[in-house]
């Protein structure tokens, strides 16, 4: 995805998290948002997870092996990791850094468990989590796929009820019943967050103290 271009008035950019439980259509409305909004950059994370059909690395994910993993994890590459579903996911600390500081807003889609860490690690980050419409459409929306096992199936809806207890602990919720509205309430969320007072004194500090300024 690109960026925005970064000017000398730009301030460090908004990290954005979005987390669900699978089957809650996040990975859907994260990428119409990502149409809608080109000005945020996705940042790819890291699993030890087999691609699904259609998947590309680099793309969707940084498909690696678990010993490759761990040793990342070791080495501090990570700015979040976790388990989910018996894989391990992660989300590198450069990347991330480095975009915010060059004035990007970037999006990471988690789990919950990252994104506990990463508001200790960035507090001023904007968390979201995106909730099913009820438990029979979460299922459904899961044998849907027709890419897990039925054994996977069983086990994303037994942790559903886990990663929902969490939902609390975010700043906005999100329920994906219909999704042109849930898209809507996502990108209604990122245009109020970019009009907050601090970061567009910080982005337009000359203009505001032109404007203060004395004939």
């Amino acid at each position: 995805m690109s960026a925005q271009t970064p000017n000398k008035e730009t301030a460090e950019g908004t990290l954005f998290i979005v987390a669900a439980p699978s089957g809650a259509g996040k990975s859907t409305l994260v990428n119409a948002l990502l149409e809608r909004q080109p000005a945020i950059s996705l940042s790819v994370s890291h699993t030890t997870r087999p691609p699904r059909p259609g998947e590309q690395y680099g793309r969707h994910y940084y498909f690696v092996e678990r010993a490759e993993f761990e040793r990342e994890v070791a080495e501090g590459i990570f700015l979040e990791h976790a388990e989910v579903h018996g894989n391990f996911y992660g989300t590198s600390r450069r990347t991330v850094q480095d975009l915010l500081g060059q004035g990007c807003d970037v999006l990471l889609e988690i789990d919950w468990q990252g994104a506990a860490q990463i508001r200790k690690a960035k507090p001023d980050c904007v968390s979201v989590f995106i909730l099913p419409p009820s438990r029979a459409e979460l299922e459904r929306r899961l044998r849907g796929r027709g890419s897990d096992s039925a054994e996977v199936i069983e086990r994303r809806l037994r942790n559903s009820r886990g990663e929902i207890a969490h939902a609390h602990e975010f700043d906005y919720i999100i329920v994906n019943d219909r999704f042109e509205d849930a898209l809507d309430g996502l990108q209604a969320i990122v245009r109020a967050v970019r009009q907050r007072a601090g970061l567009q004194c910080q982005r337009h500090d000359s203009l505001i103290k032109e404007l203060l300024a004395e004939g």
